[in-house]
């Protein structure tokens, strides 16, 4: 390489080689293959030459532009490694000290009710039935014996959606989408989310339910009483409990009866709440699905597993299941 040439790339190599940072190499990549740069004030001369010292001189100053650029990529690339030293020396872990503990998770209240609910009517011969939460109006009223004029179908109680579906209001539906589909004896209890118009401390636009079947030959009242009787002991681990069913309407049962419970002891002593609707499948129901109301009958319930869950634990407003505040949900985690 010439002289000159030889002394422009040592003078690049040091200049570069002395840039602290990346913003400094650049200063000094400008001063050689910058727009008046040497090594480009180099090229610019080339048009002033003859065609054969252009051959002989182009290919020098070329030689030169790859040893100058290839300097440079060297100094970014020792820059480049600097950083990353010093990044990770700034994030060294000291595997010497004592670690953070992390926090476990765990199931949502709402959650923990709806599964100790299932297992305790699987274990009592009941199966697990599964269905829309965007329903028909046949499914929601029409096959549960409800009449066109009833309150219920008001936009005051029902939330409905394009195509003239809505949100269920129960999960009575699955029982008849279940029975449409198998032979009696049925046991089968149907939980899941459902929707209606109501706000406040008790009540939610959404909620869960759980709503229980039990259709076969000779299923009476009675056997209502025993078995959500013996859920509710079951539930709450104790005997120590009033329950009541009061008489009442509901178009899909006849007769029909809220069950309303109350404690013993505790700081619910003395205290009713309603917890449940329930009643004699109604014939209309039955004929529905096409089973003979003479020949079979049945017990329903739909109980709210979001108030049980209040007793259980003592939360004395609903809200709290779904605002997401994490030092509430941190107590049952």
């Amino acid at each position: 390489m010439d002289s000159s040439f030889q002394a422009i790339l040592d003078s690049a190599e040091k200049a570069f080689s002395n840039a602290p940072d990346f913003a400094a190499l650049e200063n000094a990549k400008a001063a050689f293959l910058g727009k008046t740069g040497q090594v480009t004030d180099l090229l610019k001369g080339m048009a002033q030459l003859s065609p054969e010292d252009k051959k002989t001189q182009g290919q020098a100053v070329n030689l030169l532009k790859s040893a100058v650029e290839e300097a440079l990529n060297l100094r970014r690339e020792a820059l480049a490694d600097a950083a990353m030293q010093a990044k990770l020396s700034v994030q060294a872990i000291d595997i010497s000290k004592a670690g953070r503990k992390r926090g476990g998770g765990g199931l949502h209240p709402a959650m923990r009710t709806l599964e100790r609910i299932e297992t305790i009517f699987h274990s009592a011969g009941f199966d697990l039935a599964d269905g829309p939460e965007i329903e028909t109006d046949f499914y929601n009223f029409t096959a549960l014996n409800t009449p066109e004029n009833h309150p219920a179908r008001s936009m005051h109680d029902t939330f409905y959606v394009e195509g003239g579906h809505l949100l269920r209001t129960h999960t009575s539906p699955m029982q008849v989408r279940y029975m449409q589909t198998h032979a009696s004896p049925i046991r089968v209890i149907a939980p899941g989310r459902v929707y209606r118009v109501d706000s406040d401390a008790t009540h939610s636009p959404m909620f869960h339910q759980v709503e229980g079947l039990w259709i076969d030959e000779g299923i009476s009242f009675a056997d209502l009483k025993a078995v959500f009787i013996d859920f509710l002991k079951q539930f709450f681990e104790t005997d120590d409990l009033i329950i009541r069913f009061r008489p009442s309407f509901f178009p899909f049962t006849e007769p029909s009866a809220e069950i309303d419970m109350a404690f013993t002891t505790g700081p619910n002593k003395g205290k009713w709440l309603e917890i449940a609707g329930s009643g004699q499948v109604h014939p209309n129901v039955l004929r529905h699905v096409g089973l003979d109301p003479e020949k079979y009958t049945g017990f329903a319930f739909g109980v709210g597993p979001d108030r049980l869950t209040m007793l259980r634990y003592g939360i004395h407003d609903l809200r709290l299941f779904y605002e997401n505040d994490m030092r509430f949900l941190q107590q049952f985690s």
